[in-house]
């Protein structure tokens, strides 16, 4: 992932979604050759020359203050991703550029690991910025059946969504939403890490093997990790409509620690104590086993 190139293609493109009207100025004539605003009505806009901006928007951010950046994301009208994606940018261009870092495998800590196990009637599990689930409590493996079910360590939700678009499709109810918030969380997460060699090697898989994930990292959409809603197909107990919270590890950075959980007394709190009940289940029979063959 060439930076110079992230720049050029963030700047343009949200430059491209910006009507003359949509930021009070006026539209001569309407034979605009220009998708949005030009280069030099972004520059009015954010009180810096033309040749300035064009050299912001051909990827040299490296000079750029801090105060000309929140200007730039006023004038594009960058929402709160993208306009961390705009300083993430930043940031980079000034460090030392270096070669790809490979980081290694993260272990979850045990306390951690504990923290899930005790919460028992929900869901939970910790990934990381790249979609790797990492540590899991036994509901959330009993609700991500389909995706564990690619025998590669650590499952990852990215591969899942765009490398068995079929299931992906059975398994999450709003798969084309699901599918736009996994590359623009990918593309986040690439502004942030570089030179992150198992990212790199993530998008490069993902961009070869489908189509649509080439199209979504196109449009250079981005997303920050949030709390919302997320609707399950499950294959045991069907719809679940579940409320999801996203909680960053302070003393992990990079790691989020994900609940899944339905209000008291609707059809999905009883459903998700009926997947609950059938994960005990296979876990009490996958030990019987265990013993039997010992």
């Amino acid at each position: 992932m060439d930076l110079r190139t992230e720049i050029r293609e963030f700047l343009s493109s949200r430059r491209a979604h910006i009507a003359p009207e949509q930021a009070g100025l006026p539209a001569y004539g309407s034979n605009r050759r220009v998708k949005g605003l030009r280069r030099e009505e972004v520059a009015l806009l954010a009180g810096v020359s033309v040749d300035y901006y064009v050299r912001m928007e051909r990827g040299s951010l490296a000079g750029a203050s801090d105060g000309v950046l929140d200007a730039l994301a006023s004038a594009l009208q960058l929402d709160e991703a993208e306009r961390d994606h705009l300083f993430h940018l930043a940031r980079q261009s000034r460090a030392p550029s270096g070669p790809r870092r490979r980081r290694h495998a993260v272990t979850v800590r045990s306390t951690l690991q504990q923290v899930l196990d005790a919460i028992s009637d929900a869901p939970a599990w910790i990934g990381n910025g790249r979609y790797d689930v990492l540590a899991m409590n036994q509901l959330a493996r009993a609700l991500y059946s389909p995706v564990l079910a690619d025998p590669r360590r650590p499952a990852n939700t990215a591969r899942f969504v765009y490398l068995s678009p079929e299931a992906a499709r059975d398994f999450f109810v709003d798969y084309d939403q699901i599918a736009g918030d996994v590359a623009a969380k990918l593309r986040m997460e690439a502004g942030r890490n570089p030179h992150d060699e198992e990212l790199i090697a993530l998008v490069g898989e993902l961009s070869t093997c489908s189509e649509l994930f080439r199209q979504r990292w196109a449009s250079q959409d981005v997303r920050l990790h949030r709390s919302g809603r997320k609707r399950v197909r499950h294959p045991i107990v069907g719809q679940l409509d579940l409320d999801v919270e996203s909680l960053e590890l302070p003393a992990e950075p990079g790691l989020h620690l994900n609940v899944y959980t339905a209000p008291a007394g609707t059809p999905t709190a009883d459903n998700l104590a009926l997947l609950a009940s059938w994960a005990a289940t296979q876990q009490t029979l996958a030990t019987e086993l265990e013993a039997h063959n010992g």
